[in-house]
């Protein structure tokens, strides 16, 4: 990859030399961004179509000595900037259930084109926290619950959109999973949570070439995390080696001058309040030093000049929003979208013999795309589900309802060859909050937290459980960014589809999923409980939050408890079978092989998945935990050997008294298969 940590470190020296010849006004001005926030709100309040970052926010950049200003982009469901323009993928969450790291290297490709061709040189849309609970209302931003398969998903997207010349920023650095609280919420944890749990996804994407990384709001152990010495300095700078920069959260990201700077903040984005004037005085007054200013300005122009390419050559604006990257936005929802229940195999439903469908519940109509936050994307058009049943069984008839008068909607659904309810979650549910007494920055985000419950509204669930027993064709799709609680009606229909967000050509990716035009290969990047009690809890409105060790399936494996439907679960309208399991070890790896035929009808696709057990450790360690995964497509009757790797390096724990990551030496299990239910999995044993 040309813009590896190596191939930046080439441009040390001249930055340096570049760094030398500024003032130190004109270094502190690269260091914050160039955006008036009074102008900006202004102008997104006079104009409908100037929404926030509409276009890419510069930062920095010195004229005279020819270094570019910073150009951010947000994202990560695409390029936010433009009005009516940019392909719109499915969020993130979706994008995990593909656990599809080739096809999300190509959608960093596409997203790293369009911030190209708006002329942006920065992408601030990997986003790669890990929610403790699925109620946190950005959770839909990020690829799922699990710490390893977070790494490998995000810096895949990484990898695509720096090859583009594109600046990936990784966000949002740390302990960001929490929305109503965000700007007040200091999380704590022991050091093996913090090592094991909620940094080794960070580290992954600096270890392949991260250029850049996003503080958060919240505070760490007290402090800021955008002023936080440990978690900028010391792990970041220090024991990591990043030799990118690091910006500021936007607007409420600094909140004090000397510790911000003198705690490895960088740049303070997207307007100067702290930095600017505040941090030339801080410099001259001695409080800060000047050489923690050549350190950022070298940062800041090293990373600027290995992606010259992104501000010398332009691509053309007809890639925005062009067909090859609808194609893989539409690529991408057939791959995520993940078949939970096909009780009696109800779908696919066969098109010459449905001549009827009745599409029920709120949703069913509504563009949804996920929240109204910084991530919202502003595609040319968005294919409802209605309008994608419609245009994949043309000759149907498909009847709309929202379902608010139930003896009106068991009376369509009567008379249905077969019903939809497309139910869930949309922007007002869940998304980026900013509370009431805080200037409005992204004008329109509501979201928040899912405080109050993890199912689904009670009207919907009045809905399935009253319209579902009528017709025995009747198929729930779910819509939302993370987990949704099943157990209240899923016994009342016969299918249920977890659909997430699914991007500007969502519709037309369900609609091909219940006709049967694709067949279903997402698997859920998250457990479904039986009980929400089953889950870490929260407070989602507090200033002090404890983060546990385990969270999600490796609580619940820990504690004994079954889920209603495991970590990595997912049906096809085919069947496989596993057989030759095989294990072993090399100097540097751990190998899990296996057989994998499609015994079904139809051409299909599995994801294989390699779990690690510690039933031997002498510390606290989960069950088991996912190291590899892998996507594996059949013919029917075709055969595939599979073998799946995992660096040695990976089954480390963190010892706190040492305070370096450990390997034990013992007897490990290891497993292969198709989710994290033991049922599903193939075992045997390595030693190391």
């Amino acid at each position: 990859m040309k813009c590896t940590k190596k191939y930046r470190l080439a441009y040390t020296e001249q930055a340096q030399r570049i760094v030398s010849s500024l003032s130190l006004e004109e270094k502190v001005s690269l260091m914050g961004g160039n955006v008036s926030l009074q102008e900006m709100l202004a102008d997104m309040t006079a104009d409908a179509n100037k929404h926030y970052n509409y276009i890419p926010y510069p930062a920095g950049g010195v004229k005279k000595a020819d270094v570019p200003p910073m150009l951010f982009c947000d994202g990560p469901r695409g390029v936010v900037c433009g009005n009516g323009k940019s392909t719109c993928f499915p969020v993130s969450m979706l994008r995990g259930a593909s656990f599809d790291t080739k096809l999300e290297e190509e959608i960093g490709h596409a997203i790293g084109r369009e911030v190209r061709a708006f002329g942006g040189n920065l992408f601030a849309g990997v986003c790669i926290n890990l929610p403790y609970n699925p109620g946190w209302g950005r959770s839909q931003e990020t690829y799922g619950e699990e710490s390893f398969h977070l790494g490998e998903m995000g810096s895949s997207l990484m990898r695509g959109v720096q090859e583009e010349d594109v600046i990936a920023c990784i966000k949002h650095y740390a302990f960001n999973q929490m929305e109503i609280s965000r700007f007040k919420v200091s999380v704590d944890c022991d050091k093996r949570t913090e090592r094991e749990v909620f940094l080794p996804h960070f580290k992954r994407c600096i270890d392949e070439g991260a250029a850049s990384v996003m503080s958060s709001y919240n505070l760490y152990m007290g402090t800021q995390c955008g002023h936080h010495n440990y978690l900028l300095n010391e792990v970041l700078k220090g024991e990591w080696d990043f030799d990118g920069f690091v910006m500021s959260d936007f607007i409420w990201g600094v909140k004090d001058t000397v510790e911000a700077a003198n705690g490895g903040q960088d740049m303070e984005m997207c307007c100067t309040q702290f930095f600017g004037e505040k941090l030339v005085d801080s410099v001259r007054a001695g409080k800060v030093p000047e050489s923690r200013i050549d350190d950022a300005a070298t940062r800041i122009i090293r990373t600027l000049l290995a992606f010259e390419d992104s501000y010398n050559g332009k691509i053309d604006e007809s890639v925005i929003g062009c067909k090859d990257h609808i194609a893989l936005a539409l690529q991408s929802a057939r791959e995520g979208i993940t078949l939970i229940k096909n009780e009696n195999n109800v779908l696919p439903l066969e098109k010459d013999n449905v001549k009827r469908v009745v599409v029920l519940g709120k949703l069913g109509e509504k563009e949804v795309i996920g929240d109204h936050g910084s991530s919202q994307v502003h595609p040319a058009y968005i294919v409802t589900p209605v309008q994608g049943i419609a245009n994949v069984n043309p000759k149907a008839e498909v009847v709309y309802y929202n379902g608010e008068n139930i003896a009106h909607a068991k009376k369509l659904a009567a008379y249905a060859d077969a019903v939809v309810f497309v139910v869930g979650y949309d922007h007002d549910d869940e998304g980026e909050y900013i509370s009431e007494d805080q200037n409005d920055a992204y004008t329109g985000a509501i979201g928040g937290d899912r405080k109050n419950s993890l199912g689904l509204h009670a009207d919907e669930i009045t809905l399935i459980k009253e319209v579902g027993p009528v017709n025995q064709n009747s198929i729930a799709v779910l819509i939302g960014g993370n987990m949704i609680m099943i157990e209240e009606w899923k016994d009342d229909v016969s299918a249920v589809l977890m659909a997430y967000y699914a991007g500007m050509e969502g519709g037309t990716a369900i609609a091909e999923i219940l006709f049967g035009d694709v067949n279903p290969s997402g698997k859920l990047p998250f457990v479904i409980p039986f009980k929400e009690s089953d889950l870490p809890q929260v407070d989602w409105d507090t200033q002090s939050q404890w983060y546990d060790y385990y969270h999600g399936y490796t609580k619940m494996e820990k504690e004994g408890v079954k889920p209603s439907v495991p970590y990595g679960f997912g049906l096809s309208y085919t069947s496989f079978a596993l057989g030759n399991a095989s294990f072993g070890t090399t100097k540097d790896t751990v190998t899990a092989s296996c057989s994998i035929t499609n015994t079904g009808g139809v051409n299909g696709t599995q994801v294989l998945q390699m779990y690690v057990g510690f039933k031997n450790s002498s510390v606290d360690r989960p069950v088991k935990i996912l190291r590899g995964f892998e996507r594996v497509s059949l013919r029917p009757g075709e055969s595939k050997a599979v073998t799946i790797d995992c660096p040695i390096e990976q089954l480390c724990w963190y010892n706190p008294d040492t305070e370096k990551m450990e390997i034990e030496h013992m007897e490990y299990e290891i497993y292969i298969g198709t989710s994290s239910a033991n049922e599903d999995l193939l075992s045997g044993t390595f030693i190391l």
